[in-house]
C-alpha cells in the first residue's frame, strides 16, 4: 500500500470527486455565466468545487501540492505527489447545459508524470448516463466501478477527437477518418481509452489542469501524448507552476496512432 495515499483516504476523494460532479449536473440549468480577464467562462459552480475539493485534499493530505484552475496555492518542490483540478473541464459547454464536461483531479509524482485521476463527467457515459474513472497510483482503472482494460486496435486513427481550434491549425487534405468535438479536453483525451472506435486524440494549447487526469488515464493503458514536432511531452515549471499553456498542439495515442496521426494530420 502506498503510505503517503492511503485507500481510506483516496476512497474519501473519490467519492469527494463524484459527489461534485453530481451536484454540478444538478445545479447546471440555474448557472449564471461570466468571464475572467482572459475570455475564458466561468460559473459559481467552478468556484465552488474548487474551494470543496482543495479543501479536501488539504485535510487528507497536507503535505502534497494542489494546483487548481481558481485557485492560486503554494508549491512545494519536494512534495511526493501534486494534485491538479479542474473544477469543470468544459466550462463553455457546461454553461450552455450541454452534457460533456467533468469535473477533473489529476495526480502527479514527485517526477512530475501523472500517475492518478479521478473524473466525474454525471451527463456522460459509455452507454449510460454517467461516466465516472477512478486510477488510484499504481493501481488498476477502474471505469464506473469496474475494471476496465482496452479490447480494441488502436493503431489506425479512423476515428479521432479534437479541440475546436483544430481546424485553423491543423491540415485536413490527407485525412479521410471523423473527428468528433466535444468542448472538453479531459473527455477528448479519454475518449481513445473510453470508446472501442476512437482511436485518437489532437489537443490544442489549454492548461496542466484540462489534461493532467487524462493524460494519466492514457499513460495507465499503454498510450502516451506528443508534440505534434515530435517533442516528447513534459510538465516543466511554465506549463505547471507558472500556468502557461502548452504549445503546439499534442497527439495522443499509442505510438503507432501518433506516428500515423503526424502522418496524415500534419500541422498547417
Amino acid at each position: 500500500m502506498n503510505q503517503l495515499l492511503d485507500d481510506k483516504s483516496l476512497d474519501t476523494l473519490a467519492k469527494a470527486v463524484r459527489d461534485a460532479g453530481r451536484w454540478a449536473s444538478e445545479q447546471q440549468s440555474l448557472i449564471h455565466r461570466s468571464y475572467k480577464d482572459d475570455g475564458t467562462v466561468i460559473t459559481e459552480t467552478d468556484l465552488e468545487i474548487s474551494q470543496q475539493i482543495i479543501g479536501v485534499i488539504s485535510r487528507l493530505f497536507p503535505t502534497m501540492n494542489i494546483i487548481s484552475e481558481e485557485t492560486l496555492t503554494p508549491f512545494d518542490e519536494n512534495a511526493p505527489y501534486t494534485f491538479i483540478l479542474d473544477p469543470i473541464d468544459g466550462t463553455d459547454v457546461y454553461s450552455q447545459g450541454l452534457p460533456c464536461w467533468a469535473v477533473a483531479l489529476g495526480i502527479l509524482d514527485k517526477q512530475r508524470k501523472p500517475v492518478g485521476a479521478y473524473i466525474s463527467a454525471p451527463r456522460w457515459g459509455l452507454g449510460e448516463t454517467e461516466l465516472f474513472v477512478r486510477l488510484d497510483p499504481g493501481k488498476e482503472l477502474l471505469v464506473n466501478e469496474k475494471t476496465f482494460a482496452i479490447t480494441t486496435a488502436k493503431d489506425e486513427p479512423r476515428q479521432i477527437t479534437m479541440g475546436s481550434s483544430g481546424q485553423r491549425l491543423m491540415d485536413f487534405s490527407h485525412y479521410e477518418g471523423k473527428i468528433r468535438i466535444f468542448g472538453s479536453s479531459i473527455l477528448h483525451m479519454l475518449s481513445p481509452v473510453l470508446y472501442n472506435h476512437i482511436q485518437g486524440c489532437i489537443n490544442q494549447s489549454c492548461y496542466v489542469w484540462d489534461i493532467a487526469a487524462a493524460h494519466a488515464v492514457l499513460l495507465n493503458q499503454g498510450m502516451d501524448i506528443e508534440y505534434v514536432d515530435g517533442r516528447a511531452f513534459f510538465y516543466d515549471d511554465d506549463f505547471l507552476l507558472h500556468r502557461k499553456p502548452f504549445s503546439p498542439s499534442f497527439y495522443a495515442g499509442t505510438a503507432q496512432c501518433i506516428r500515423n496521426l503526424r502522418t496524415v494530420l500534419p500541422p498547417k
